[in-house]
């Protein structure tokens, strides 16, 4: 196997890492991603006014359900068995924001900051379909790993973290 790049077999054709022989380890990754709406369209989130209902609900069980999927979407990513999955929000009216923070955790050989990854991105492009009909010209935007801890590689976080 190349050394350099973990993906790849010695013939240079991908492959999938086999985790089997790595030591499981509690493993906790949170990723970010903002969206910008316009000032019209944060007044209608806010009053839970939107044609399609509930957007921070539906955007919170889209996360979390897309995280539990991460496996079969991303092509190199074990499937694993998360223990914690949890989508929050924070609503900023000017500018018009909400900022998506997806925390993922689980007991075992591998990584979830992917998991945190796609419920971010997912949480947002739930937003947008919850918002379409009112504003076309939404911004996902600043997706992100914030924190992650676990495994060989130890502890990260972002350097620019709002507090």
């Amino acid at each position: 196997m190349n050394d350099n790049f973990t993906h790849l077999d010695s013939q240079g054709n991908v492959t999938m890492v086999d985790v089997g022989a790595k030591t499981p380890t509690e493993r906790v990754a949170i990723a970010e991603a903002v969206v910008e709406l316009a000032p019209a369209t944060m007044e209608l989130l806010i009053k839970n006014a939107l044609p399609k209902g509930d957007v921070l609900t539906c955007a919170k069980i889209g996360g979390i359900m897309a995280a539990k999927r991460t496996g079969e979407l991303i092509p190199m990513c074990h499937p694993l068995n998360l223990t914690y999955v949890d989508v929050r929000f924070t609503v900023t009216e000017m500018p018009p924001t909400v900022r998506i923070e997806a925390e993922t955790r689980t007991v075992g050989p591998t990584g979830v900051e992917m998991e945190a990854i796609v419920a971010a991105q997912t949480a947002a492009a739930t937003i947008y379909d919850m918002c379409k009909a009112v504003q076309r010209d939404i911004v996902i935007s600043r997706v992100r790993l914030l924190h992650k801890r676990g495994g060989k590689s130890g502890e990260f976080n972002a350097s620019d973290i709002d507090a």
